[in-house]
């Protein structure tokens, strides 16, 4: 067990997703946060998450926090749209005053709420991100007159994932998305998939500025340094820059390659299982 911080500013962030994803998100805290240190946990071994059943994705989120709180995390951020949705509340409840807890997608909803009132916003995702209606629920719930337009794009996760998304395949694949009429006629699209923020650019090169692109992973790297600077959690600014800590409960070489596409930089993947 590490030895806790005796700044509780000091002590590092926690990032966790069921794999890779989440590192597009971690990026955004980084960039946005420099100085502070981040922990994250990619929970290979159980990708993914959109596949799984509450339950399970429960029993996941509630290891990974044993894991974070035992790094002594002053804010664990659930950088996976599947996971906020099935055990945001649970993990909130069981970490309890030991951390800060955000989500992915009350942050996001807000942020379409003060932005988009009275607007038709487009939305693409997993299929079970869009299945589960849960930005549908929570944006009809502000009662502000968002005409959300989501449409499920499972093509993209894979394409990213196999690393094309910079080639004539992928612009077809992801103009054949754009183009579907329930994408018709809206101001703006939020990419409701952690993977996505890889493929922004030829997104917002399909639009030529005509929609708005809502990179979630800036709205929520804006809320945890909100959170964060409003409890005096900020970490102070220091010569060297701060080494991140990289998990995954099942390690490949190749997953490796692709941790560096999606964070930006080289990466040392630790091996974590959570069960033994």
């Amino acid at each position: 067990m590490t030895t806790p911080a005796p700044d509780p500013a000091a002590r590092p962030i926690g990032i966790f997703d069921s794999g890779i994803g989440g590192l597009t998100v971690a990026r955004a805290v980084a960039q946005r946060l420099p100085h502070e240190r981040l922990v994250y946990f990619g929970d290979t071994a159980h990708l993914p998450y959109g596949e799984k059943s509450t339950a399970a994705i429960q029993a996941y989120a509630v290891k990974i926090c044993d894991v974070l709180l035992r790094q002594h995390c002053k804010l664990i951020l659930i950088a996976c749209n599947s996971a906020s949705a099935a055990a945001y509340e649970l993990v909130r409840e069981y970490v309890g005053s030991k951390a800060l807890v955000v989500g992915m997608i009350d942050p996001v909803v807000a942020h379409v709420g003060r932005y988009y009132a009275g607007r038709p916003v487009g939305l693409i995702g997993t299929k079970q991100t869009v299945g589960s209606n849960i930005y549908r629920k929570k944006i009809d719930q502000l009662d502000l007159g968002v005409d959300l337009h989501a449409l499920a794009t499972p093509l993209l996760i894979p394409m990213i994932e196999e690393g094309f998304f910079n080639g004539r395949v992928s612009e077809e694949i992801i103009r054949a998305y754009l183009d579907h009429a329930t994408l018709q006629g809206i101001d703006a699209l939020l990419l409701a998939c952690t993977h996505f923020p890889l493929i922004k650019p030829q997104i917002d090169g399909h639009y030529q500025g005509r929609v708005t692109v809502l990179d979630p992973s800036d709205v929520v790297a804006a809320t945890v340094a909100e959170a964060l600077e409003a409890r005096q959690l900020l970490a102070s600014p220091a010569e060297t820059t701060p080494a991140h800590h990289f998990y995954v409960s099942d390690f490949t070489r190749s997953f490796e390659e692709s941790t560096r596409i999606f964070f930006g930089q080289e990466v040392q993947l630790e091996h974590y299982p959570l069960w033994e």
